[in-house]
């Protein structure tokens, strides 16, 4: 379909299924919010779960429609330098809320676990591209070890909120996860999840404008895939995360700021099982380069330092921000020189 659009007209598509993108996230935030209070599961996991889950949806469609074309470059690099991409996108929330550092004041056991699992799934696949080549079903073993192991996180998740075996120290700066006035868990939230739904449509078809968009930049400019999929079609799916979390900031839900990000890093490692599946000739953990699992190790070491800051729980640091959102900045400028020059 795109084969014969100008250069031009082709960024011009790219740049409306960005803006679709950016207005279908920030819609779903507000949706998030309220469907959080209204079922009492809360923000971190409603964040989590749901919110990143529907975030990453166009980001599914790029990485499934490049395997299906065969581009496993591509499908790997663009769910794991999503990851990176959406990490920093934390930091930059981070800048946002000025009373203190956010992982201070979105403490939440939630987030904390998640940000195990994640390190747990990303560890999954580097293992697997080390192994021999094997497919069950012309899947990766792997590839089904990371739905087992997500789907885990998922539940573990949901009961730490009923029954957490561990707190934060409450501080003046700590902002805790309470309802708004006119959303109650007495209210029925069918509504808002129709509405929701109907937004992860539209991002799906935005996603699949974005995939095109990116094989033809690979194609006509000679462009890395590694590089189209990392910093171009990655970042593009990632808007949503960028829009929801700063709305999600500035609506005062913190935990639904840090959960939305992590949860949609967590659900990103599934866009390995689906590209897995989809990429019919042989493991796409063996058809990847070494560029691409820069970025694995990249999401790794920035999941690491999220970690350690959630934990730490540094109230202010350098221009109000936390340490770690300063050094999760630095580490991904850093990746992306390396990316850009290597």
């Amino acid at each position: 379909m795109f084969n014969d659009f100008p250069l031009l007209l082709l960024l011009l598509v790219g740049i409306c299924a960005a803006t679709v993108i950016l207005l279908v996230g920030l819609r779903m935030t507000v949706l998030a919010d309220r469907i959080a209070d209204r079922t009492g599961f809360g923000e971190a996991v409603v964040g989590g779960v749901l919110l990143g889950a529907a975030t990453s949806f166009s980001g599914t469609i790029v990485s499934l429609t490049a395997a299906l074309d065969g581009r496993a470059s591509l499908a790997f690099s663009n769910g794991i330098g999503g990851i990176a991409a959406q990490t920093a996108f934390l930091a930059i929330a981070d800048i946002v809320y000025r009373r203190a550092n956010l992982e201070h004041a979105a403490a939440e056991i939630a987030n904390v676990f998640q940000c195990g699992v994640l390190l747990a799934l990303l560890a999954i696949p580097f293992a697997a591209s080390t192994t021999p080549e094997v497919a069950l079903w012309g899947i990766h073993p792997a590839s089904f070890l990371l739905v087992v192991v997500y789907a885990y996180g998922v539940a573990a998740t949901a009961r730490l909120r009923e029954k957490p075996m561990w707190r934060p120290v409450e501080t003046d700066e700590t902002r805790a996860d309470e309802p708004e006035v006119d959303d109650t868990t007495d209210k029925p939230a069918r509504w808002l999840l129709m509405w929701f739904l109907l937004l992860m449509v539209f991002l799906g078809l935005a996603g699949w404008a974005i995939s095109q968009i990116g094989n033809q930049l690979t194609d006509r400019l000679g462009l890395s895939a590694s590089l189209v999929g990392a910093l171009v079609t990655a970042v593009i799916t990632s808007l949503p995360e960028l829009v929801t979390t700063v709305a999600a900031v500035r609506r005062g839900a913190l935990q639904l700021a840090v959960g939305g990000i992590i949860g949609g890093n967590t659900f990103d490692i599934l866009f390995l099982t689906i590209s897995d599946a989809g990429y019919r000739r042989g493991s796409i953990y063996h058809a990847v380069s070494s560029q691409d699992l820069f970025w694995l190790a990249v999401g790794m070491l920035m999941t690491a330092v999220l970690l350690l800051g959630l934990i730490f729980r540094e109230k202010q640091g350098p221009g109000s921000i936390g340490r770690e959102s300063l050094t999760l900045l630095c580490i991904y400028g850093a990746a992306v020189a390396v990316q850009a020059f290597s």
